[in-house]
């Protein structure tokens, strides 16, 4: 019904050129639902005006067809004769919207009296008709708009959009300013009316629960481009593009448990983009992405992204990991098949009961012990030494009990140092340069005196930060983190976690979160594994994981695990 083809929409300031929407193209069909979802600015409106051909002061190219009729190249007069009739839209400010010195009742007839030529009474009988239909007595009709709830005056105008009956509704931001009670009611209300009359829907919103209720397809924009196109359900479990994780991690709704951090950095100033419009705030930016913007590709079936690596890189593949112990002659199996994956700038945690195999599977991971069978890839290459950990880049595992991870021994600089010496790292200067920049990231002293004391009369929360420390002296790609906060009281416990996550926030590598304890594991995880007697028992979204939302037979043992 609807065909977007390369369409641009650019506007100036000061004499400079401001695209705000570069080479759009998409496609709906008669009755299906659009969701289009982005940060403030990203281009989201601009779009749904250009398609309405209300954006005079713009410079306008590419193609907009409603049922084969390009309205790009139409006249203002014959725009009018398509808006309403088969296409409306529902925009964000109500109280912008509506004229604030004209009845409800007034403002709802204009519509029907102007483009469908209706006498005043057949458009009051239709505005009786909608206000019942959305909710509302027709006695508001004599009301202004700022005698009514903000809830009433967003149904109102889906009332006006819809009298007119058009086969596309466009909605920008329809719950935005209402209360959780009509956001609910609205939502609901859109969702009934489309399914009793049949229109097309493009919804625009920040709320990820209404465009997960109410939209079947999913756009992500981005600097005024569509960086990723998918199945709704599918884009929001398993986003491909790091922006579009960013912003489902930062939806409240989906994790409401969880610390928001949002996505590190600002958006880029319209105009100024070269290459990749993230890439000054990706985790896996490369020198390509600052060359030329890169172009939707299809990755799988029905998945497109626009992103010069395919999508969100795998860091770690686990694959049909098996790992045996003997008890005498009793074989203990530890792993029976493990398969785990962890990608690029994610927090994936790994949880079950003690004695279910999550230790032995990090130090499988790090090459501490080997596998029976089974394969582990980093950045794609198989894992066959321990090469992966001992590099600049590499992985690195910070244990449960910081007594044995650190010697105590060793002062604090020689053991943050041992691994840099390990590698032979640089120079001296450089070691020691680093060495502080690790214990200033963990909250701990660089003064002398800290850096020549030795770990035996540091606390408990010192010994392990400066575990950690040790490990992110390594610049860790891929941190695993093995139940690092099990011997800690928990305003330690708490402490070290939020630092832990803002580092890993900031710099964006990934951590493997290991852990019994469900509830700081949804504090901070992105996904969730399931690990029971050896097997993946369940995997997913942490929001669906830990809102039960998944069909299952672990769900008992999650349960368990909960309780």
């Amino acid at each position: 019904m609807l065909t977007i083809e390369n369409f641009s929409a650019t506007y100036r300031q000061n004499g400079r050129p401001l695209p705000g929407a570069t080479n759009i193209a998409f496609s709906l069909a008669a009755g299906e639902n659009l969701g289009i979802i982005g940060e403030s600015g990203c281009g989201k409106t601009t779009l749904a005006l250009g398609i309405m051909g209300l954006l005079p002061e713009a410079t306008i190219s590419g193609r907009v067809l409603l049922n084969g009729r390009e309205l790009t190249t139409m006249t203002e007069r014959e725009l009018r004769r398509i808006r309403w009739r088969q296409i409306a839209m529902v925009f964000q400010n109500s109280l912008e919207v509506l004229n604030p010195v004209i009845t409800l009742g007034e403002q709802l007839t204009e519509p029907l009296t102007t483009h469908l030529e209706l006498t005043a009474g057949e458009a009051k009988e239709r505005v009786t008709e909608m206000l019942a239909a959305t909710g509302l007595d027709p006695k508001w009709m004599t009301a202004f708009p700022h005698q009514i709830s903000g809830g009433m005056r967003q149904r109102a105008l889906i009332a006006m959009a819809l009298a007119c009956r058009p086969e596309l509704l466009i909605i920008d931001e329809p719950t935005t300013s209402l209360d959780p009670e009509n956001r609910r009611l609205v939502l609901d209300l859109l969702e009934d009316l489309q399914s009793s009359m049949g229109f097309a829907m493009i919804l625009i919103s920040h709320n990820l629960p209404a465009i997960r209720l109410l939209t079947g397809r999913l756009l992500t924009m981005y600097g005024g481009r569509i960086i990723e196109e998918g199945n709704t359900s599918e884009v929001l479990r398993h986003p491909l593009h790091p922006y579009t994780r960013g912003l489902i991690n930062a939806a409240p709704e989906f994790f409401p448990y969880k610390d928001l951090w949002g996505i590190p950095g600002d958006p880029p100033e319209p105009g100024l983009i070269t290459g990749c419009g993230f890439t000054p705030r990706c985790c896996q930016a490369g020198a390509a992405c600052t060359q030329e913007p890169p172009e939707l590709s299809e990755q799988g079936k029905g998945r497109w992204v626009a992103c010069h690596k395919g999508g969100i890189e795998t860091v770690l593949s686990a694959e049909g990991l098996v790992k045996n112990y003997f008890l005498g002659k009793e074989k203990i199996k530890a792993l029976k098949g493990v398969d785990l994956h962890v990608r690029r700038g994610e927090v994936v945690a790994l949880v079950g009961k003690s004695g279910s195999g999550k230790s032995t599977f990090a130090q499988v991971l790090s090459r501490a012990i080997a596998a029976d069978s089974g394969m582990v890839r980093f950045l794609g290459k198989p894992v066959y030494t321990r090469q992966a950990t001992a590099m600049i880049g590499g992985i690195q595992l910070v244990f449960q009990d910081p007594g044995e991870a650190v010697s105590h021994r060793l002062t604090v600089r020689d053991a943050v140092r041992e691994p840099l010496d390990i590698i032979s790292f640089k120079g001296k200067n450089e070691r020691e340069q680093k060495i502080k920049e690790a214990l200033t990231a963990m909250h701990l002293p660089t003064s002398e005196a800290f850096l020549r004391s030795t770990c035996h009369g540091l606390s408990g929360g010192q010994r392990q930060r400066v575990a950690i420390a040790r490990a992110l002296v390594m610049e860790p790609t891929l941190l695993v983190a093995d139940e690092i906060t099990a011997m800690l009281d928990p305003s330690t416990q708490a402490v070290i976690l939020r630092e832990l996550k803002g580092l890993q926030h900031q710099r964006g590598f990934s951590m493997l979160f290991i852990s019994h304890n469900l509830h700081l594991a949804r504090k901070i995880a992105d996904r969730v594994y399931v690990l029971d007697e050896g097997y993946i028992v369940e995997e997913g979204a942490a929001f669906e994981v830990f809102a039960g939302q998944i069909d299952s037979p672990s769900r008992q043992m999650v349960a368990i695990i909960k309780n």
